[in-house]
């Protein structure tokens, strides 16, 4: 497991590990309150990329990332 530092390279990591293979990635998100801070896991069984973040502004990129995965997730291609 792979802790990314930059939301960019997390960002574009899980959507290329979504377009090569989307049946098989997982994306789960997790609030820890005693910490402050959420966590990101995306994985595919063979690659998992992880990021946290403990500053509130992430939460607007973190809804872009899941609203982008759902519009691929529903799109026909």
């Amino acid at each position: 497991m792979v802790y990314l530092k930059d939301w960019d390279d997390f960002e574009i990591a899980a959507e290329n590990m979504f377009m090569q293979n989307p049946e098989k990635c997982r994306f789960t998100l997790k609030y820890i309150h005693s910490k402050g801070l959420i966590q990101l896991k995306f994985t595919d069984n063979e690659k998992c990329i992880q990021y946290k973040t403990e500053i509130m502004p992430d939460l607007k990129k973190i809804e872009k990332l899941t609203g982008n995965l759902m519009l691929h997730m529903a799109s026909n291609n």
